[in-house]
Order: C-alpha cells, then sequence, then structure tokens
C-alpha cells in the first residue's frame, strides 16, 4: 500500500515538473493588442503611484534653538549690576508714577516718577511709552519688591548740560511753561531741570505784573548754562523782541515810498524826532526833513505828543525815514529887481536893494 502511495507521488512530481518546463503557447495578436490595453488602462487609473507629488517631497528638518542663540541674554542675566551703573531697557509698562524697565535680567527695573526730571508737571504717560529705550542709572539693587531702582534725572545730568551750553551757543529758541512766580522773576522747567527767568527778561517790555505770565507757555533762549552751580538762566525777551521785529518788517514791507499819513511825535532827539505812524508802526523824522528852514534842534519846530503829517521817503533796511519838509511848498525867490546878464550871472540892482528899506 505505501510503495502505491509513493509511485503516485512521483507521478505528481513529474507532471508539475512538465507543466512548468513546457514552452510558452504562441500568443496571437488579438491576445498582444488586449494585453496592452489593460496595462495602459491600469497606468492611467494610478498616476500617484507612478510619479510622487510635491507633498510626498522630503521637507527640511525645523532648525533646533541652541544656548548660542540665548548667549548676549543669558550673559547679561548673569552680570552682577551695582548702584551707579548705566544700564539701557525698554519701557515694558507706564502708570502714573512708575516707568517698568525690561533690562534683560533676572530683575526688572522700576523708575519711580521724582527720579524721572525735576519737573512737577511732568506727565509720565503722556511722555513715555511701551517700546521706548531708556538710559538710566541704578541708585537701588533692591527696591524692597526685588526691582533694580534707576534713576533717568541722575544719568541724564551730564548730557543735559551739555545739550544747554549748545543752546546757548546757538541761540536756540525753545518753548517753556511758567511754573511759578518768585521774587525777581520767574520759575520754569528745561528738560526738567529748574531754571530762572529774570522780570526783565520775561517779554520784550519789563511786566509790571509777573503773575500774569503764571501758567503762560512762552518762546525763551538760554543766557546762562553753570552745570557746576547747577544754575540755568533763560529769557524770553530776545525772542520776543525777535518776533515783534519779524512782524514790523512785513508791515514796513507793505509800505509805499511816497505815502502820506498822520503821527504821533513820540520822542524826540538832537538829532530827529521819532514818529508813531497811524498804521502802529515808527518812523525817524530827522532833523534835516523837519523844516526847510536850518533848525539846531527838533524841539524848536515840534514837541511830543504833537499831531504831524509826514510823507515817507525811504524803507530800506526795514527802517522807515520820514519828511515834514517834502510837504512844505518850496520858498519862492523874488526875482523882481535882480539884473541878468548873458554870461548867466545875477546882479542886483539898487532899487531892488532899497526896496523895503524905512527911512
Amino acid at each position: 500500500m505505501s510503495e502505491e502511495k509513493n509511485v503516485t507521488l512521483e507521478q505528481d512530481v513529474l507532471v508539475e515538473e512538465e507543466a512548468v518546463n513546457a514552452p510558452a503557447e504562441p500568443v496571437t495578436e488579438a491576445e498582444s493588442a488586449e494585453s496592452k490595453s489593460v496595462e495602459a488602462a491600469s497606468a492611467e487609473a494610478t498616476p500617484a503611484e507612478a510619479a510622487p507629488t510635491e507633498a510626498a517631497q522630503p521637507q527640511p528638518e525645523a532648525r533646533v534653538e541652541t544656548m548660542e542663540d540665548y548667549a548676549k541674554e543669558l550673559e547679561a542675566s548673569f552680570k552682577r549690576v551695582k548702584e551707579g551703573d548705566v544700564l539701557t531697557g525698554t519701557v515694558a509698562g507706564v502708570t502714573e508714577d512708575q516707568v517698568l524697565v525690561d533690562l534683560k535680567y533676572y530683575a526688572g527695573g522700576v523708575i519711580n516718577k521724582e527720579n524721572i526730571n525735576g519737573d512737577p508737571d511732568f506727565q509720565l504717560q503722556a511722555e513715555i511709552h511701551p517700546g521706548d529705550e531708556i538710559t538710566a542709572t541704578v541708585i537701588s539693587t533692591d527696591d524692597g519688591e526685588g526691582n533694580i531702582e534707576l534713576s533717568m534725572k541722575e544719568a541724564n545730568e551730564n548730557m543735559l548740560w551739555d545739550k544747554f551750553a549748545a543752546m546757548l551757543a546757538d541761540r536756540t529758541i525753545v518753548n517753556v511753561k511758567i511754573a511759578e512766580i518768585v521774587k525777581g522773576g520767574a520759575v520754569a522747567y528745561l528738560e526738567g531741570v529748574r531754571a530762572f527767568i529774570p522780570a526783565s527778561k520775561l517779554a520784550a517790555e519789563y511786566v509790571e505784573d509777573l503773575e500774569e505770565y503764571n501758567g503762560k507757555t512762552i518762546e525763551a533762549t538760554v543766557i546762562t548754562a553753570d552745570p557746576e552751580a547747577k544754575k540755568l538762566v533763560l529769557s524770553g525777551k530776545e525772542p520776543a523782541r525777535a518776533k515783534l521785529q519779524e512782524e514790523k518788517n512785513k508791515k514796513i514791507a507793505k509800505c509805499e515810498v511816497g505815502a502820506v499819513m498822520e503821527g504821533t511825535v513820540d520822542t524826540l532827539k538832537e538829532y530827529g524826532a521819532f514818529v508813531n505812524l497811524e498804521n502802529g508802526l515808527s518812523g525817524l523824522l530827522h532833523i534835516s526833513q523837519i523844516s526847510n528852514q536850518r533848525i539846531k534842534h527838533p524841539g524848536a519846530v515840534l514837541k511830543e505828543g504833537q499831531t504831524v503829517k509826514v510823507k515817507i521817503i525811504s524803507i530800506k533796511d526795514n527802517k522807515i525815514s520820514l519828511s515834514m519838509k517834502a510837504l512844505e511848498p518850496e520858498e519862492e525867490i523874488d526875482l523882481e529887481g535882480f539884473d541878468f546878464k548873458g554870461d548867466g550871472e545875477v546882479t542886483t540892482g539898487l532899487g531892488a536893494l532899497l526896496k523895503g528899506l524905512k527911512f
């Protein structure tokens, strides 16, 4: 029985080998065409498998940040801060009384209002904003709450006095607000530094009632800047007079030479008289232009407060020159009794010399 099984197995193996080794049957043209059609359809149905899309392309790996990227911040955080150091940071927040500063340090910085500058009216939230860069001096490494206490006023002091010196040299005009009236003048603050304005320098003319200027904003120039004595003196007189002169020049430019107008004699001098004109300007009436007759002093013809009629004869260099003489008729010479010779000489006859004499 076992021999029969073995014979059967051997026969099966032979059949399989013959099938494998058997030559392939010839393929007809129809079968070949059908096979190519099936392969083409398969390729069209699966384009994604034939070529990878852009999304399938390999992406670069994200850069991993290292300690070197934070080297500066780390160095700053480990740096030891001491009183007197000058630090620069970024404003992180502003309240009515404090400025919070990011120093890139393990502790934050804080500047109290009184350490910003000396101006009591300084508005923190209006003048300082988050993101501003600030330089300040360390006055305490711990304000009691773990913050570094800073002072802008101390850090800026030297720079400010250099700035004031430049303003003095350049005659820079600045706007300042009168903070208070004191004996002999007024007080204002320039860049947070207390400055004095003498009463005689407050305006173009001397001010009798200083209180009228309290709280006003005026233009001023620096006339004294002494850093050692901490002395800063301003003047509003120079800018005020310059402004008045500018306005005057504009009015003078509109004046016409030859125009006749009335005026009032303001002051008398040896060389002439100053006349206030009806257009608000003032002009000089030189002594030689007062009368056709020669006079030794303007007071011989004029007096202060007198109303006169004058003619504008010049506006050169923004100065108005006036004349009364130009309005007087030329003195007529009586030629009766004069003998004219052919050569142009004039002789006087006896009748002309005796005319008007009484015997």
